[in-house]
């Protein structure tokens, strides 16, 4: 495995993320045995769940699938489902207040912490896709979808933090969710939260995205095919 990542050019990416990961896990558990309190303990899931777009296009990477179009299929399906879950736990900014026993601005690191690390899977991720979507169609309309799927992924923050589905929500209940989501697009201005929050995070985590992108190619996680 470390053979493959090394000739992959994903190696020290992966070591990043890695050290990012345990940082967070750590904080985590300075905190739980600070204030013997399993608070927030639960970031701990939401980043592995961050961490499968990016265990995803890792594969892509690693084992070529494109010779098996099935296989290349379903990870782009898995991928598509799960990469809201990396730009989500930015909202989980929304538990930061006072507590005793641990101070704000502890809490605020610990958040800020995992925010980024979610960030940096699925952004890394995402250049995997770019890079993988360059192979079939002109670089400018592969920026343009990674715009749009940016916005799409705000979406799926939306649904995750005030409607409460989750990925796996589209298998096991179907019916229910896209009930849910249907009077959205069928009245958008009746939900105003739902096309606010989408819209603005859409272009925060765009302006995010090609920051890093145009600033400073991380060239390193490109998807190289063999």
């Amino acid at each position: 495995m470390i053979d493959r990542l090394s000739k992959s050019g994903r190696l020290k990416i992966t070591l990043l993320l890695t050290v990012m990961a345990l940082f967070c896990f750590c904080l985590s558990i300075i905190r739980f045995f600070a204030s013997e309190n399993l608070m927030f303990l639960f970031l701990n899931w939401n980043l592995f769940l961050a961490f499968i777009p990016w265990a995803t296009t890792t594969l892509l990477t690693l084992y070529n699938p494109e010779k098996n179009k099935p296989g290349l299929v379903f990870l782009l399906l898995i991928w598509t489902l799960f990469f809201p879950n990396s730009p989500y736990i930015l909202t989980d900014l929304l538990h930061l207040r006072a507590r005793p026993a641990v101070p704000i601005w502890f809490d605020l690191i610990l958040i800020l912490s995992f925010a980024w690390s979610g960030l940096a899977f699925g952004f890394a991720s995402l250049l995997n896709i770019e890079s993988l979507l360059t192979k079939y169609i002109k670089p400018k309309q592969a920026q343009i979808i990674i715009v749009l799927m940016l916005f799409v992924a705000s979406f799926g923050v939306y649904i995750g933090r005030y409607l409460r589905w989750n990925s796996w929500d589209v298998i096991n209940d179907p019916s229910s969710l896209f009930a849910d989501l249907g009077d959205r697009f069928i009245s958008p201005f009746s939900h105003p939260r739902t096309w606010g929050l989408t819209i603005l995070l859409g272009v925060l985590l765009n302006i995010m995205y090609w920051s890093i992108n145009w600033f400073h190619p991380a060239k390193s996680v490109t998807v190289n095919y063999k």
